[in-house]
């Protein structure tokens, strides 16, 4: 099977699917995020995160502008 990136629209609880695909990349380590184990993202700013600690760095960033 060959892995597609999947094109996303993050919502507060859930995502919605707009192109199908198997993953997603990390907005801050550019590293591949399964579906099925996409735990973190961004609504306002529409990015997926690979963990908490992605997040949080996205987090400490926004916070120093």
């Amino acid at each position: 099977m060959t892995k597609k990136l999947a094109k996303l629209k993050y919502l507060p609880n859930n995502f919605q699917i707009i192109e199908n695909g198997d993953y997603v990349i990390c907005a801050v380590s550019g590293k591949k995020i399964n579906l099925d184990n996409l735990v973190y993202w961004n609504v306002e700013l529409q990015e997926a995160y690979f963990s908490y600690k992605e997040a949080f760095e996205k987090r400490e960033q926004l916070d120093k502008k």
